[in-house]
């Protein structure tokens, strides 16, 4: 029998409030994709953050 050996969670605990028909449509696509609602709602906000545009350049950018 292999030893248990705990490790040490990686991700921090939160409580959001998300809207129920939200809540809904991320449920279904976490299902079409056999994963976790929270997997689901990490891989999300990664993409979002990785895609997201600076407002400071952006600004800077303006003439």
């Amino acid at each position: 029998m292999a030893a248990f050996i705990p490790k040490q969670y990686k991700k921090d605990p939160i409580t959001i409030r998300i809207d129920s028909k939200k809540l809904e449509q991320i449920d279904r696509a976490a299902s079409a994709y056999n994963m976790s609602r929270s997997e689901f709602i990490n891989q999300c906000i990664d993409y979002a953050l990785d895609h997201m545009t600076d407002k400071q350049t952006q600004a800077k950018k303006q003439p």
